[in-house]
């Protein structure tokens, strides 16, 4: 390819022309590298880079048994578990979603729905937290897990809450109600 450039003229070789779009293409990289010269002894030098992206994990779940239900009363479960994060200053969001129509928190019988309510508290030995609301995210958690299975330090780290009121139970039909909540945790 010849390029004119007032009264002289480029020739440009068509792999002159792919390193020069590839130049321009590969963003900045600087290269650290020192090669050793000759001699008795040589010394040389590469730069080293690693990227740590962002994790989490949740742990200690167990199924959640309420059992039969006397619909005079409230109902809560409770359950400890396991976040962990790698993020500065151990960050975390978490987001719920029940088995319910559009993510909902119910349970069904297979024709009938009972609705239950669900918090999240950052720290264990809590007797409430926070409500969530279905597919939207509770943010500013912290852990103070050191490893993601919580194995050294503190065993449990978060608690979250399962509650059907009065209310709701005494709406029910009596029958056995099963349904999944679904706890997402994301770096943050």
């Amino acid at each position: 390819m010849q390029v004119k450039r007032g009264w002289r003229v480029l020739k440009i070789s068509k792999w002159g022309a792919l390193l020069g779009c590839c130049a321009l293409v590969m963003p900045g990289t600087a290269l650290a590298v020192t090669q050793g010269s000759l001699g008795s002894t040589s010394t040389g030098s590469v730069s080293i880079t690693a990227t740590v992206p962002g994790r989490v994990q949740i742990g200690g779940l167990t199924d959640i048994a309420f059992g039969t239900i006397d619909p005079s009363s409230a109902a809560s479960q409770s359950e400890d578990v396991c976040v962990w994060s790698n993020m500065s200053g151990r960050g975390y969001q978490v987001t719920a979603t029940g088995s319910g129509a559009s993510n909902a928190f119910t349970l069904t019988d297979g024709t009938n729905t009972l609705p239950y309510s669900v918090e999240w508290a950052g720290s264990t030995g809590q007797s409430s937290g926070t409500a969530l609301t279905s597919g939207s995210a509770l943010t500013g958690l912290t852990s103070t897990a050191t490893n993601p299975t919580c194995s050294s330090g503190a065993p449990k780290t978060a608690s979250f809450f399962v509650k059907m009121n009065a209310t709701s139970l005494q709406a029910a039909v009596a029958s056995s109600y099963t349904g999944t909540l679904t706890l997402v945790v994301a770096p943050q």
